[in-house]
């Protein structure tokens, strides 16, 4: 815990690391290449899933302050609308609602939150070179802006630098996918006329895509699709006349763009690398992943990724948590990416469509889902990216596996609280929910949808507290909520991760098989903290 993590690269996903890490005590260096964040990012949508993750570094709150509330995603055919997937609609999130919100508030609502940790960024500087030490700590070559050169010995170094991330090429870790043919201008504008500002409206056309997302009352994201720029090397950046050309041309109604803030162009790629982990080296962000822009689910997929690997990280330098645990970062959010990955790859191909039988097809299938809710029920929460799930991780009881009777499996996300810093007070809704802890497991134990069976369960709730004892939050879920409706009518032990995804289910017959349940992270007491756990709780096993 004395040497830090070293964390390359400075955007919303390597900070909001370094604020994960320094919750937990973990020293963390933050080095930038760059001197400054650009103001031409590409992010401008947060997802209810992702403030939920945010909510554990406390920045999700100072996000929906900032930012501009968004209602759900409308889609339109050559001006006519197909329908809406509504986040307002979605009962199984604290967070039922998106923020518009350029990427460069983002970075600075997370870099306050780094200030106030402790953390600073040390920009100007930048990796050249990784060596191997006598162990398995990795040497960062670190080079100055006065062309000093460090050394510096880390237990872990986290790769956050963008998609030509330093580190993934350094390691020789392949990054392979498609590159679609078309490429994609974007600018932030004052925006007036009948496009909605409530919603993210999505309009295709024969002649191409175009996105909004607003990021005010007046001021929007505006992405269109275009052929790829002809010739080498810079070209200039695209008008406010060609942003507006193609406004008239693919936007519902009449509208009109006013300034512009910037605008550029770039090529779409779909990439996920062959990697995430190289002995203690770790990918994250658009170093391990790159996507399509349909959907806006790039920044927030990093974010995710923060999500996963932080509690993981964290719990293993503070001695909680075996190494074994980090590795399970890997075979998650590569996972969690190829999901991403799947939708936007799909969302992109709907708005090439030219041909006008693929376009008739499509525009019945989606006004037929529409109508009969399966947008609500399907695309909502792909979108919200709260149906993010991972592969169950190996469990010694026979029914540790199955759903026993529940509606969500081991590896899905459950719609609890994740706790924040102090659990600062909000607006979110407190009747039903659920938190969880926000280091470590919590058991959740769910009686079932029958208000009686709760006074047959105290000596239950005993034996699961002493079992769980210095390894895990013990918490009654209770008989309402979103959670119980996830959780299903017949009475369960759950296990909770601290990012909210469930890592497995127990049948009260199977109480006491909870300890083989919560060494799959190999937790480990804290003898310091916790004498009596450390005595009488069995030896951690390595996760499997």
């Amino acid at each position: 815990m004395d040497d830090p993590v070293v964390i390359v690269g400075a955007g919303p996903v390597g900070m909001l690391l370094a604020c994960d890490l320094l919750q937990q005590g973990v020293p963390v260096r933050v080095i930038d290449a760059a001197r400054e964040h650009s103001a031409h990012s590409r992010a401008a949508v947060i997802w209810p899933r992702v403030l939920e993750v945010l909510r554990r570094t406390g920045v999700a709150e100072r996000m929906v302050a900032e930012g501009h509330r968004l209602e759900g995603v409308t889609y339109f055919s050559s001006g006519r609308e197909l329908g809406t997937a509504w986040m307002t609609r979605l009962t199984d999130t604290p967070y039922p609602f998106a923020v518009g919100i350029a990427q460069s508030h983002t970075e600075r609502i997370i870099e306050d939150r780094l200030t106030e940790l402790g953390g600073k960024i040390e920009r100007g500087a930048r990796l050249t070179a990784v060596r191997e030490s006598t162990g398995p700590r990795p040497v960062a070559v670190l080079e100055g802006t006065d062309g000093s050169v460090q050394e510096v010995e880390t237990p872990w170094l986290i790769g956050a630098d963008g998609a030509h991330s330093t580190l993934r090429k350094l390691l020789g870790i392949t990054f392979e996918g498609e590159q679609f043919h078309v490429s994609f201008s974007i600018t932030d504008a004052q925006l007036a006329g009948d496009a909605p500002m409530n919603v993210v409206s999505y309009c295709y056309t024969p002649q191409g895509s175009l996105a909004l997302g607003p990021l005010g009352p007046d001021v929007s994201r505006v992405a269109v699709s275009v052929p790829h720029p002809e010739g080498d090397g810079p070209h200039p950046p695209p008008t406010r006349e060609f942003f507006q050309g193609l406004l008239d041309s693919r936007a519902p109604g009449r509208n009109t763009i006013g300034e512009m803030r910037f605008s550029t162009t770039f090529q779409v790629h779909a990439r996920i690398a062959d990697s995430y982990k190289h002995g203690h080296c770790l990918l994250i962000g658009d170093a391990a992943h790159t996507l399509s822009p349909a959907g806006a689910q790039g920044l927030n997929t990093g974010l995710q990724d923060v999500g996963n690997l932080g509690w993981r990280l964290g719990g293993h330098l503070s001695g909680r948590l075996s190494e074994d645990a980090v590795a399970g970062y890997d075979r998650d959010r590569r996972e969690g990416a190829r999901q991403a990955a799947w939708s936007t790859a799909r969302q992109s191909r709907w708005g090439f469509y030219t041909k006008p039988r693929q376009i008739a097809v499509r525009d019945v299938v989606f006004r037929s889902a529409h109508a009969t809710g399966l947008v609500q029920r399907a695309v909502s929460p792909i979108v919200a990216q709260t149906t993010v799930h991972y592969p169950p991780a190996d469990t010694p009881a026979g029914g540790a596996k199955r759903r026993t009777g529940g509606r969500v499996a081991p590896g899905e996300r459950l719609p609890v609280l994740l706790s924040g810093p102090k659990d600062e007070p909000s607006e979110l809704p407190q009747g039903g929910w659920v938190r969880v802890a926000p280091e470590g497991l919590t058991v959740l134990l769910h009686p079932g949808t029958a208000a009686s069976a709760l006074a047959g369960w105290d000596g239950l709730t005993d034996r699961v507290a002493a079992a769980a004892r210095g390894r895990a939050a013990v918490v009654v879920a209770g008989v309402r909520g979103p959670l119980t409706a996830a959780l299903g009518a017949r009475p369960a032990i759950a296990v909770a991760r601290p990012d909210g995804h469930l890592l497995a289910t127990l049948t009260p017959q199977q109480a006491a098989e909870l300890p083989k349940v919560l060494d799959l992270l190999a937790e480990r007491p804290d003898p310091l903290n916790d004498p009596v756990a450390a005595a009488s709780a069995p030896a951690a096993a390595p996760a499997r």
